[in-house]
């Protein structure tokens, strides 16, 4: 018999017979190790356990716990979980079913809704095909067999995906776990035994491939680990998400409301959601004009001539709104990199000018579908703090990796830590393949000059350059992708950006699109979940609530007010006719940093009581002291 040799994980080397699978190869290992693997690479293509090996190569294997191994269990599970919805609910209809970051879901078209109840059914039949240790088998098919096939059960849904499938793809993939058979490219577990720790979470509405023009499917989410452990964590985070979820604190503390009267997806600002805001964007103002920042601003609207110039119509017209206006049809703005580079092209520019750097809090309006719009999260009206740097490619390195520890500066301030990943060339990209390869040089060879670590993740670029994306990591360890810096050689020579180099002679400047927080309304939402609505000090909407004993001490809790309102203390009063405990417990609900009693021993002393939202008594001291206690803990923010 004919023998192949693999190297193996330990970088050793072995022969073995022609067509061994990986899973023989790992038991004449260590079978413990088949306990934890999932799924293989060889000669860096991913396989199944159940894969026979039929040439030299390398083998890597994959951690069940991994990111990549948590992903190929997920998914599954998503099968295990059609597989038992079809048991019960005979006629059921499946369509996709991916995994997601931290679980999976799969999509049904179902004529009736599933219940909780239905959830709890699933969820025993699944748990019974668990226990039968079904091994996930793959076949593969012509893509005419797997048509045919799919069509004598009905599966409408997987016969399109098969008829939209480019030409020279003849052959598919199918997986089979005992009489349950879907069209998977895999790889998948070794079989249904493996599965261990796994929770299906709710039901949602969604239109096939994401178009409202499409049939409304009913989605079945759920989630999956690698232990019993960490899935009893992850349900725990959710319960503290959904406490902390910043729709219902925004209801709570009054901070913003998304009415249906004035449309989906548009946010209306209460006055202590105004502040909150307020001092985030002051804050980046300040912090712009130190690192010498131009502040710009431009329209709401542009020629739909420009957007085809950019590219924006062709790539993203999609997600924009259009006017018309005396005949001339114009784009609302979903970008505000256009009237940045008009401002460039506004005069000649010198090598002595550059780097230029143009910032903007620059409101601008995306089409965002409705069954994405989430609160702050995801809004169609938001408000980047955007900007967009000219320079020499000379200058590249060096303006990138400012901006790279600008945000570094900024995620410290708003507490939060943060990851870093590299987005590389999509395939609907524009643009010369040289071009994207100095783009991704430059992004590239900045983080190893700042000494970050960082993830590639392929084809995730935009469509006019890479990317380098900085996820922040809130109190629930959630990631969240905020920050970014886009490389961009495309638009100069689209916009025929130039300046005069030392030789006399005309250049084309680089362009770096970024932003530090994002979307100001995406990151206030971050920031609410994150801290609960308990912000910081120098961000509390109020910092001090007056609260007071009686009505007679009222003219002096007046004065007390003035004087904090004179100090730029941001402070309400509460003179109600109340319980005093009744008072404080409401201050505390709110959230808000210091509630100060004002009573007879206040008012006889000149003093106030500041009492913490902790609960806390700082014991009585002067407005004075009170005042330089809240600069000073607010001083290195402001």
């Amino acid at each position: 018999m004919k023998e192949i040799k693999i190297v193996l994980p330990d970088g050793s080397k072995r022969a073995y017979p022609e067509g061994v699978t990986v899973k023989e190869v790992v038991s004449s290992l260590d079978p413990r190790v088949l306990a934890v693997t999932v799924a293989a690479r060889f000669n860096r293509g991913l396989i199944d356990m159940n894969r026979s090996l039929t040439e030299d190569g390398t083998l890597e294997l994959v951690d069940v716990a991994s990111r990549e191994g948590l992903e190929i269990l997920r998914h599954s599970i998503s099968h295990v979980m059609a597989q038992a919805v079809q048991d019960i609910f005979p006629g059921v209809l499946v369509s996709i079913g991916p995994a997601i970051e931290d679980g999976f879901y799969y999509d049904f078209e179902y004529d009736n809704t599933f219940t909780l109840e239905d959830l709890e059914k699933i969820e025993t039949r699944m748990q019974e095909i668990i226990k039968e240790d079904l091994p996930f088998m793959r076949e593969e098919v012509s893509r005419g067999e797997a048509i045919s096939f799919f069509q004598g059960k009905g599966e409408s849904y997987k016969v399109e995906l098969l008829k939209d499938l480019p030409e020279e793809v003849k052959t598919v993939s199918l997986y089979r776990q005992g009489g349950y058979t879907d069209l998977c490219r895999g790889p998948h577990i070794p079989s249904t035994s493996m599965i261990r720790a796994f929770k299906l979470l709710n039901v949602a509405g969604a239109y096939w491939r994401g178009d409202e023009r499409n049939k409304m499917l009913q989605r079945i989410y759920g989630t999956g680990f690698a232990t019993r452990k960490d899935l009893e964590e992850y349900l725990r985070i959710i319960e503290e998400a959904k406490k902390r979820d910043h729709r219902k604190l925004g209801r709570d503390l009054d901070l913003f409301q998304v009415s249906e009267e004035a449309g989906a997806g548009l946010i209306i600002f209460h006055p202590k959601g105004t502040m909150l805001r307020t001092l985030i964007e002051d804050w980046e103002r300040k912090e712009h004009l130190k690192r010498g920042y131009g502040m710009v601003m431009g329209p709401q609207i542009l020629k739909v001539d420009l957007w085809k110039k950019s590219g924006h119509f062709d790539h993203y017209r999609e997600n924009m709104y259009f006017t018309e206006v005396e005949g001339q049809s114009y784009g609302i703005k979903p970008m505000n990199c256009l009237s940045h580079m008009l401002i460039y092209k506004s005069k000649m520019r010198s090598y002595r000018d550059l780097p230029l750097r143009y910032f903007e809090l620059g409101t601008v309006h995306r089409h965002e579908k409705t069954g994405v719009l989430h609160g702050l999260m995801r809004a169609r009206q938001f408000t980047q703090d955007d900007a967009h740097i000219l320079c020499t490619p000379e200058q590249l390195n060096s303006e990138i990796r400012a901006i790279a520890d600008f945000v570094g500066y900024a995620m410290k301030i708003f507490g939060f830590e943060y990851e870093v990943e590299l987005s590389t060339r999509p395939g609907n990209s524009i643009g010369t393949d040289e071009d994207w390869d100095l783009a991704t040089s430059a992004l590239e060879n900045a983080l190893k000059d700042n000494a970050m670590s960082y993830d590639i993740n392929e084809g995730d670029g935009a469509f006019y350059g890479p990317k380098i994306d900085f996820k922040l990591k809130d109190a629930l360890k959630r990631k969240w992708q905020c920050a970014t810096i886009q490389c961009d050689f495309t638009l100069p020579e689209r916009f025929d950006l130039t300046y005069v180099g030392a030789d006399g002679e005309k250049h084309r400047p680089v362009m770096l699109h970024r932003v530090i927080l994002g979307a100001i309304e995406r990151f206030m939402g971050i920031l609410i979940e994150h801290y609960g609505g308990a912000f910081p000090l120098w961000l509390s909407p109020v910092q001090a609530v007056l609260v007071t004993v009686t009505d007679r001490h009222i003219p002096y809790g007046e004065t007390v007010c003035s004087q904090l309102l004179e100090a730029g203390i941001r402070v309400e009063s509460d003179f109600r006719n109340e319980k005093l405990g009744y008072k404080i417990r409401e201050a505390q609900t709110q959230k808000i940093p210091y509630m100060l009693v004002i009573g007879d021993k206040e008012m006889a002393s000149g003093q106030v009581a500041p009492r913490e939202r902790g609960g806390d008594n700082l014991g009585a001291m002067p407005v004075s002291s009170f005042i330089e206690l809240v600069q000073d803990r607010c001083r290195r923010y402001l």
